[in-house]
């Protein structure tokens, strides 16, 4: 028996006993019209409405489509929508269970059954990002031939994680957070539809508002937290769910991050933002959010060694030991001491003076390079040491600067072609100031030319 993503034998049940299934799987919508949120992506004569056959066929038919967004943002629920309204053979897989062996059976059902009824084929596939490149690879004749429509669905940036042949051939379509609006929308339509709660208790406004926090976007989240939150308060004669009830039965919000997706990088990445913007409080924020998400703590601690290189340098010269020191601990130590430390090494790094000089001096000296300007190292600097060095000239005229009292030379050290560049301009910030000074005291006594 083929696999089908919501079987004839759970249905059954659902229809005997509605209240056996959870609440977000009763109040999924059954049509696109009922699909609550990411309305430019149901749009007349969209890939997903032409998918439920709204539109022509043919050589024009529906392409295979990516659902890209995090989780319960509505992909899961789009694929069923399409199973219940196309009149297309309908397979779904998960990346989780399912390899190469399946796809290829599934394929091969799919060019049987067009070859033999002329029925066409959607394949969910759900999580793609889980897939290897080899399992990847395997789909691609199939949509490659349209001898299946895929509809992938993943939480996880396919630039990263499809691979590029797939994508080439596949619409990608990205999923949105739902807004507030949105979530409030569902979770009244639950209240009160006879799928759902069927007005047996109300949500008084400051506990639809904490749900709403507690959702942050997710409508599978809110629509469970809702459930056990009246089930809590039907239990105890309630009429309302009062916050007191909410707050028992749901006693924090899920992290929205996920460690080994997208917002991996976001969180990452607005982490280092806010410290280069000085910002203590946000940057402890997005560090709490890498912690409770269980992120691996050396990560964390490599982008702030980062940061404080990029950012700060020499504006304070203790950023980058604070930060190797608490890559150190945190090593040693783990979790949960190490959150201690990292947001030591977090406030440190975020109140510090900023200079990104560093950064830049190195950024425009590779770039010189790049453009080929570098040049023959001046003789007077080369290797003396091996025999027939002073018959090439090499080393002659060299001045070593520790026989000066001043310590400083005044010779050239760069190539020819870029004796008079200068790559490192220091700001006045923190402690950088004294460096400000110092460069230009030794650009004057090594004779070179301002630019």
């Amino acid at each position: 028996m083929e696999p089908d993503l919501f079987t004839a034998a759970a249905e059954e049940r659902q229809e005997k006993d509605p209240a056996a299934s959870p609440l977000a799987v009763r109040m999924r919508p059954r049509t696109l019209d009922e699909v609550v949120g990411q309305q430019h992506l149901l749009k007349p004569g969209s890939p997903l409405r032409r998918l439920v056959g709204e539109g022509s066929g043919g050589p024009a038919g529906p392409s295979s489509v990516i659902l890209w967004g995090p989780p319960g943002t509505g992909k899961t629920t789009l694929a069923y929508v399409v199973s219940k309204a196309t009149d297309k053979r309908f397979v779904e897989l998960s990346a989780i269970t399912a390899g190469v062996k399946e796809v290829r059976a599934v394929i091969d059902g799919a060019r049987r059954a067009t070859g033999g009824f002329g029925k066409e084929t959607v394949l969910f596939l759900d999580e793609i990002h889980r897939f290897s490149k080899a399992q990847q690879d395997s789909l691609l004749p199939a949509v490659e031939n349209r001898w299946v429509t895929l509809i992938a669905a993943t939480t996880e940036n396919p630039y990263f994680s499809v691979i590029s042949p797939l994508l080439s051939r596949s619409l990608l379509l990205t999923l949105e957070s739902l807004t507030d609006d949105d979530v409030r929308g569902l979770l009244r339509r639950a209240l009160s539809d006879e799928r759902g709660l069927k007005d047996a208790v109300g949500l008084p406004e400051a506990t639809e508002e904490h749900l709403l926090r507690i959702a942050g976007g997710d409508a599978r989240r809110a629509l469970t937290a809702l459930e056990a939150a009246a089930g809590a308060a039907l239990d105890q004669g309630e009429a309302e769910i009062s916050l007191a009830t909410l707050e028992q039965t749901v006693d924090r919000a899920a992290v929205k991050y996920d460690r080994d997706g997208d917002q991996h990088y976001d969180v990452a990445s607005a982490l280092i933002k806010s410290i280069r913007g000085s910002d203590v409080d946000a940057a402890l924020h997005y560090l709490a959010r890498m912690i409770e998400a269980g992120e691996d703590p050396r990560f964390i601690a490599r982008r702030l060694m980062i940061s404080a290189s990029e950012d700060i340098g020499l504006a304070d010269p203790n950023a980058l030991p604070t930060a190797v020191a608490a890559a150190q601990a945190v090593a040693m130590i783990g979790f949960p001491e190490a959150a201690l430390t990292l947001s030591h090494a977090t406030i440190a790094l975020a109140l510090a003076p900023k200079s990104n000089a560093a950064t830049t001096a190195i950024g425009a000296a590779m770039e010189d390079v790049r453009k080929g300007l570098a040049g023959p190292v001046p003789a007077h600097l080369r290797d003396g040491h091996y025999k027939g060095a002073a018959k090439l000239g090499h080393a002659q005229g060299y001045v070593y600067p520790h026989d000066l009292s001043e310590g400083i030379a005044e010779q050239q050290y760069a190539p020819d072609a870029l004796k008079d560049r200068e790559y490192y301009t220091p700001t006045r910030h923190g402690a950088e100031a004294r460096y400000a000074d110092a460069v230009e005291w030794t650009r004057q006594r090594l004779g070179r030319k301002r630019s």
